[in-house]
């Protein structure tokens, strides 16, 4: 029987004519679907019944999607880290293997921060608005050496956060529902607190957490009031982990004073949302991975963690490709 794989990955499938061939000698036959972004479960339902193995993104693999998966799905290779949208106890019920590529967004996504926070405190974007529009205004900023930064999720895009930020001599606040290792707090001069303590102090909050049950709407509409009025919220792990909401009232409220946000509650981002007419918002398509080398790594690992669980040999020349 043909070994059949669905490929939904939005950022793999513009190069599967160039892995088509991978595929081809190993006898694997490809589904490859139209996603923008992502699909959803009744989109999935059609597809998954004749699969051996799924490459994919950010799509709705619930319980009722991997119950009309079996018996003969295998393996769902996600293309990069966050496994969230996989009903993750289903797949081991059903003897279905989850992988990912941990890891592989650490350093993009804390440059993206960086450049959300070095934005805001200097006010890069709205100085260049200011002049194409033909004025010439001094705008008030802040050195970061005057901030304090927060970080929620102190894991490795977390710890890449605080990491990179040390040159600027910030006061450093971390929290998480793990404990850190001690070397590491040494390491960077970062206070642990709980979120209820930390949310007051900071400047700048980084949330870079996992979605999971304990950090949906982690940030909440009670957090936000409780935040200082200078204050920026960066969100670049996953939409639900901050009531979008709470956010746009504490935005339009004056509660913060910012929010730079790469991920949403609900992806892609509608074309008439509120947050895109707020001009004290910085808005990205979920692009804080981007990174043509990180991506390349991906693209090949997660065909290298399908090839696994099938048992099948990944070509000598994946590597070249």
């Amino acid at each position: 029987m043909t070994i059949r794989v669905l490929v939904t990955a939005p950022y793999i499938l513009p190069h599967m004519d160039r892995f088509k061939p991978i595929f081809e000698q190993s006898g694997i036959e490809l589904e490859l679907p139209e996603v923008i972004e992502r699909l959803s479960e009744e989109e999935l339902l059609p597809l998954v019944g004749e699969i051996d193995g799924a490459i994919c993104g950010d799509d709705g693999y619930t319980a009722r999607v991997l119950n009309a998966a079996v018996p003969r799905l295998k393996v769902i290779s996600k293309w990069g880290t966050g496994i969230d949208s996989i009903d993750k106890e289903t797949a081991e019920q059903l003897g279905i293997r989850v992988c990912n590529t941990p890891g592989a967004f650490s350093d993009p996504v804390a440059d993206s921060v960086m450049g959300y926070i070095l934005s805001f405190a200097r006010r890069i974007p709205w100085m260049d608005r200011l002049m194409k529009q033909g004025k010439w205004e001094k705008t008030p900023a802040r050195s970061l050496r005057e901030c304090v930064l927060g970080v929620v999720g102190v894991g490795n895009c977390g710890k890449a956060v605080l990491r990179r930020v040390q040159g600027f001599d910030m006061r450093l606040l971390g929290n998480d529902i793990r404990e850190i290792s001690p070397a590491f707090i040494e390491e960077v001069g970062v206070t642990m607190l709980d979120l209820s303590e930390l949310l007051p102090q900071v400047d700048f909050l980084s949330m870079n957490c996992d979605l999971n049950p304990t950090s949906v709407h982690l940030l909440t509409r009670e957090g936000l009031k409780s935040m200082q009025p200078s204050a920026v919220v960066i969100n670049t792990s996953r939409g639900p982990v901050i009531d979008e909401q709470a956010l746009i009232e504490a935005l339009r409220e004056g509660w913060i004073s910012g929010a730079a946000l790469d991920v949403f509650e609900d992806e892609p981002l509608a074309p008439d949302h509120p947050l895109r007419a707020m001009d004290q918002v910085l808005l990205a398509p979920h692009n804080a991975n981007s990174s043509l080398a990180a991506w390349e790594r991906v693209h090949k690992n997660t065909i290298r963690n399908l090839y696994e669980v099938l048992g099948i040999t990944p070509p000598k020349d994946l590597d070249r490709i």
